[in-house]
């Protein structure tokens, strides 16, 4: 069992940064990839970015890719999301999801390969 907790959303003007957060419970966390997702209003929740079990590799969404980092610190149990060159189009509900595969070899993107979830943190940037 995984539980995750999003901290460190808010709001921002464009072109702004926020560093998102996501502190998992569970002896396991280290043999999970994570990722997170967003979710605007009216639209459907969509991949943002995901990171290895062991933290070397990653993947982005194109609309995000070379403004976010994904990391992680398995030793903290933490997820990060650090967010740069913020746009209007970012606004949204962020959520950590844990992969529900352990020691998974590659990425994925696919919402339903994600089983635990986290409640989310908002971000919202001001034009």
């Amino acid at each position: 069992q995984v539980q995750l907790v999003e901290s460190g959303g808010g709001v921002v003007q464009a072109g702004g940064s926020l560093r998102l957060s996501c502190a998992a419970s569970g002896r396991t966390f280290s043999s999970y990839a994570m990722a997170w997702f967003r979710q605007a209003p009216g639209k459907e929740r969509e991949f943002v970015a995901t990171v290895s079990w062991g933290g070397a590799r990653t993947y982005y969404a194109d609309s995000v890719k070379d403004r976010f980092t994904i990391s992680r610190d398995n030793a903290k149990k933490t997820v990060y999301l650090q967010t740069n060159s913020l746009k209007p189009e970012d606004t949204a509900r962020y959520f950590c999801a844990a992969d529900r595969q352990p020691l998974r070899d590659g990425l994925t993107a696919t919402r339903s390969e994600y089983h635990y979830w986290g409640q989310g943190t908002q971000v919202t940037v001001s034009s």
